[in-house]
């Protein structure tokens, strides 16, 4: 009898390292595929701030969250929910996956129809070329690439994800963007991104095609479909919570401000969202392991991989929002003096990413364990941002303030926000699981604390091109030392190991 538990106790810590080894092979990707996203990112908010210009760049902000938002209720929660159906493994895997791409593209063209006879949803300022319209195009493209994704992450094809989001997308969107301004300036930055996201769908669904190939005996069927829609639900309301926390400073702003300070809000927050990449793309291939744990009901395994995951993604989002904040006047001044004024909102956003890392990796396993319990938080938590969001603004309106005041106070409403649910949800999370679960390691303190004072050097002695040349990298390669020496231990240093020594893990 003693035997046989050993052998399970031993079958399950081994099941507990391969997917902990295939989370961190993940990790490796987008890492790398961060470092990619960062450089191909700043060509293209180049292009925009200084030959778009920030009016142009906060008509385009204004369009692109109504577009996002209608493309990712598309997917119907279904980035997170295929996995969970892909594990049952009651059909062919490319049946399922079938549906859910038929669903979502009866979703999207039930949402492009209406945005596009009401233009003034995407440009309520009633600002907009005709070509602009054609931007409604990508809910459709945005759905399908994000559930191609979805497929390829369960079998850990993160490889495609960084091609297609960290390469193609943003690449594409520089090159089009400025290759446009010679030829339609007007709607530049519009077919643009459509083509971006365009070239980065395409590229998912050869892979997806490779991965899964075509259906086997499949026909559409409405009872099942509706079925599925169903069942996805509550997966769908977590994601437009989710989804909203992050869009809905720029959805209010964009009705209360003008278009040139909703521009450098945009440009202050697509630095901000780099980080947030870290996070949101260890999704996929966390999704895949939890559900398999939550099946056989190993709860200790799920709080290891949320609290292993959950201090790697809080340790580099750290390390980045330093990098990025104590140079910020001069990262903001890329796009021109009139940006400067937005560095107290950069700041609060890369805080604010730091606090959102908690509440990411928890609901990465209560969407499966208390689905209605995560939804009924999410919906309390993106409530308080809009009252603390609209109270911020006036306040500034009574005290007399100008509107780069609205974007700062904007941007602190996120973080309280996003602290709170980490709290909330984390603590949630702990009584399901019946675990403690924290990000927290006080080497992170000793690290930040050491490459602060890096960087008060860097902006007290470098001018401004060393303050980025040289100063973000001085301030990253410090807080990674300090980290690295102090903060990882030996289950963390795999997050770095060469891909030789996964081989045999993922077999």
């Amino acid at each position: 009898m003693s035997e046989a538990v050993t052998t399970t106790d031993a079958g399950i810590e081994a099941g507990n390292s391969r997917d902990i080894a295939a989370l961190a092979k993940g990790g490796r990707t987008n890492f790398f595929g961060f470092l990619l996203r960062l450089m191909a990112r700043i060509p293209f908010l180049f292009i925009a701030s200084r030959m778009y210009g920030a009016a142009a760049m906060g008509r385009f902000s204004a369009a692109v969250v109504m577009v996002e938002f209608a493309g990712m209720f598309a997917t119907l929660g279904q980035k997170r929910g295929l996995a969970q159906r892909l594990a049952e493994e009651r059909e062919h895997p490319a049946n399922a996956v079938a549906d859910a791409l038929m669903v979502a593209s009866v979703i999207a063209v039930a949402l492009s129809v209406p945005i596009y006879l009401f233009p003034l949803s995407m440009y309520p300022k009633g600002h907009f070329a005709p070509a602009d319209l054609w931007l409604v195009g990508a809910v459709w493209i945005l759905a399908m690439g994000d559930i191609a994704l979805a497929a390829l992450a369960f079998r850990f094809d993160v490889a495609t994800t960084v091609r297609a989001r960290s390469v193609v997308e943003p690449w594409t969107l520089s090159i089009v963007a400025g290759v446009l301004y010679f030829v339609y300036p007007r709607a530049g930055l519009s077919l643009a991104y459509l083509a971006s996201v365009g070239a980065a769908t395409a590229v998912a669904l050869v892979a997806l095609l490779r991965a899964y190939g075509l259906p086997r005996v499949w026909r559409p069927h409405p009872g099942r479909l509706l079925q599925l829609i169903a069942r996805n639900m509550p997966l769908t309301g977590a994601d437009a919570v989710e989804w909203g926390t992050r869009k809905l400073d720029v959805f209010i702003l964009r009705l209360f401000v003008g278009e040139v300070a909703l521009g450098i809000y945009y440009f202050a927050q697509q630095f901000a969202s780099l980080p947030q990449k870290l996070k949101t793309s260890f999704e996929p291939v966390l999704g895949p392991v939890i559900t398999r744990n939550v099946r056989s009901r190993n709860y200790p395994a799920i709080a290891a991989q949320v609290c292993q995951v959950g201090f790697w993604i809080t340790a580099a989002q750290a390390g980045i929002a330093l990098a990025l904040a104590i140079p910020g006047a001069r990262l903001m001044g890329m796009g021109g003096q009139a940006y400067v004024a937005g560095t107290l909102a950069l700041i609060f956003l890369l805080v604010a990413e730091v606090c959102a890392a908690p509440a990411v990796v928890s609901e990465a396993a209560l969407i499966y364990l208390a689905p209605k319990r995560n939804l009924a938080i999410s919906l309390a938590v993106i409530s308080l941002q809009a009252v603390l969001t609209m109270a911020g603004m006036y306040i500034d309106r009574v005290f007399g303030l100008d509107e780069m005041a609205r974007l700062s106070s904007v941007a602190g409403a996120l973080l309280v926000t996003l602290a709170i649910a980490s709290f909330v949800k984390s603590r949630l999370l702990a009584h399901y699981l019946g675990c403690k679960i924290s990000n927290w390691r006080w080497p992170l303190l000793w690290a930040a604390g050491l490459a602060g004072l890096v960087g008060w050097a860097v902006t007290a002695l470098l001018p401004a091109w060393a303050q980025l040349a040289i100063g973000i990298p001085a301030i990253l390669g410090t807080y990674s030392f300090v980290i690295w020496h102090k903060g990882f231990g030996p289950d963390d240093r795999i997050l770095f190991r060469k891909r030789g020594h996964d081989s045999g893990k993922d077999e």
